[in-house]
């Protein structure tokens, strides 16, 4: 059947949460309800009634989140070449669905549609690609890294002249630019949504935070099928439908979720996270964004790991295999960190997992990208380290104790660490996020641990959203600053600007590039134009 995907914009439905969500419109922030969810939309690709896709792929298997201008009443397909996969809703009201493909041939570019119930077109036809196979040899791996896109909107009239986070066309605008760069996959490093819903600071700590207040959640019942489904719904998507639109339909990506995908802040007595901030994650995950896809070198039973009627996915823990080239290892530490004697930020069972395959020779490249961030401190309390700002010298130190922080944080730390030294025929590479910054240095000494002869490159992503008040330097008084633990050559500096890198594997080589654009300095077309301000080349020892 021939299907016409030119769909008409008039007779779409104007966007709704119904009798669900209908009273929430009168209580809810105006950041919220002012930011048009309608993504940009490509020029060369109709996007019809979706309003945001959102891919990952394995070898054989693809997961598909996407969200409709208008509920669907009955389930949609996904068609891939001649065969379909019927779509399953994931909410209440049936604008957001999730498909699942499987036994998919590997390593080849697959044509995709999305077919609603009555045969017609939802949008336009795209092109998505599998990974190779886990024994194929490719020449080169591209992936994008970037954390921090959330934030529920702000304002930009020119340079330097902004409040808030950056509005979502600006960065979506900083997302197209790395798009261009054709990388093969992304990771979406952590702080996709931000919405805390307590106080952790001052007079008022353990209070609600005015986004709770006006949210008005039910702390008592469930999130999905009941009021607060609405509320997360307004909350959530302004920070992530336009920001992504249907930018990523071809190029899969990897989301990580860190502290405010939870809905707190990494402060004492936020974590571990409550049950209900736990339900609210794991909703907008399931709502919005993949989950990470199976992977036989990755233990079906680790944390947050399930099969159901959604599918064999992790929450937490996920493995990007890109054949015998490269595998990035990506874990949140927030899901699964703890308190008392024996605390660690990621569960015993992951850190062997993380140990087995950082040991591992099966592939070229081994590449750590934990959500919380190796290699810099800024004083703030659910960090691997145990550095605090005094408030005598305004410098990060030990010499005042972090309350409540915990030692087996750093020794889990000290031990992955060594692991990743001890890779003799790789250049040890770990990428995280969550400090608001760009920058890379290399790890030298951690504690005890003589780290020279294989020192650990420590890459800071780029922020892609941040608010003037949301880096370091500002709201914790101390930018991103090397802890006392470590002995760092910091070939480049953290820059509290907004940015993102992008990481070639090669055969013999990593090559990382770094970006950024200063909001301060520059204007809005310079971002069209960015270029890498830094080019590193990691090798192996000789």
């Amino acid at each position: 059947m021939t299907h016409k995907w030119s769909v008409d914009r008039r007779q779409f439905l104007a966007g709704s949460v119904g009798a669900l969500g209908s009273a929430f419109f009168a209580r809810m922030p105006l950041d919220a309800m002012d930011t048009r969810l309608a993504p940009p939309q490509s020029r060369s690709w109709d996007a019809g009634l979706v309003r945001h896709l959102l891919p990952t792929v394995s070898d054989s298997r693809i997961l598909l989140k996407a969200s409709f201008e208008r509920p669907l009443a009955e389930a949609p397909t996904l068609r891939i070449g001649a065969r379909g996969f019927p779509g399953r809703s994931n909410d209440t009201l049936r604008e957001c669905w999730q498909f699942y493909a499987t036994d998919l041939e590997a390593g080849r570019t697959h044509s995709l549609s999305l077919v609603g119930a009555d045969g017609t077109s939802l949008c336009e036809p795209w092109t998505l690609s599998t990974f190779p196979p886990t024994d194929a040899r490719p020449e080169r791996f591209r992936v994008l890294f970037f954390t921090c896109a959330g934030g529920p909107g702000g304002t930009y009239t020119g340079i330097g002249e902004r409040t808030g986070f950056l509005p979502a066309p600006i960065r979506s605008r900083l997302l197209r630019r790395a798009l261009s760069f054709a990388p093969d996959a992304a990771v979406a490093n952590g702080d996709h949504i931000y919405w805390d819903l307590h106080r952790w600071e001052g007079a008022l700590t353990g209070s609600l935070s005015p986004n709770a207040e006006r949210s008005q959640f039910d702390f008592s019942a469930s999130v999905l099928g009941t009021s607060n489904e609405a509320a997360l719904k307004l909350a959530a998507a302004p920070q992530i439908v336009p920001v992504y639109g249907a930018d990523f339909r071809s190029t899969p990506v990897f989301f990580l979720q860190d502290d405010h995908d939870h809905w707190e802040n990494d402060a004492a007595g936020a974590f571990p996270v409550a049950w209900f901030q736990l339900q609210l994650a794991r909703a907008t995950q399931q709502l919005y964004y993949p989950e990470f896809l199976p992977e036989a070198t990755r233990p079906a039973g680790l944390p947050w790991s399930s099969s159901s009627e959604r599918g064999d996915v992790s929450e937490s823990f996920g493995t990007m295999r890109y054949g015998r080239l490269a595998e990035i290892l990506l874990y949140d530490v927030r899901r699964t960190m703890s308190l008392g004697p024996s605390a660690v930020f990621v569960d015993l069972s992951v850190e062997e997992w993380l140990q087995q395959r950082t040991a591992s020779p099966e592939v070229t490249h081994l590449v750590h990208a934990p959500s919380n961030p190796l290699g810099w401190s800024a004083g703030k309390w659910g960090e691997w380290y145990p550095d605090f700002l005094d408030p005598a010298t305004q410098a990060l130190g030990t010499s005042v104790p972090k309350p409540y922080w915990q030692e087996g944080w750093l020794r889990q730390h000290d031990r992955l660490v060594a692991s990743m030294a001890a890779m003799r025929s790789r250049p040890p590479l770990v990428v995280s996020g969550d400090l608001h910054a760009v920058g890379l240095a290399r790890m030298l000494r951690s504690g005890t641990l003589d780290l020279s002869a294989n020192p650990v490159t420590a890459v800071l992503s780029g922020p892609v959203g941040t608010s003037p008040a949301g880096f370091p330097s500002v709201v914790r008084g101390v930018g991103p600053t090397p802890p006392s633990h470590l002995d760092l050559d910091e070939v480049v500096r953290p820059i509290e600007q907004h940015g993102f890198s992008l990481v070639d594997f090669l055969a013999d080589r990593i090559v990382v590039r770094l970006f950024r654009w200063d909001a301060n300095s520059q204007p809005l077309e310079a971002i069209d134009r960015l270029d890498p301000f830094l080019t590193s080349e990691l090798r192996g020892p000789a």
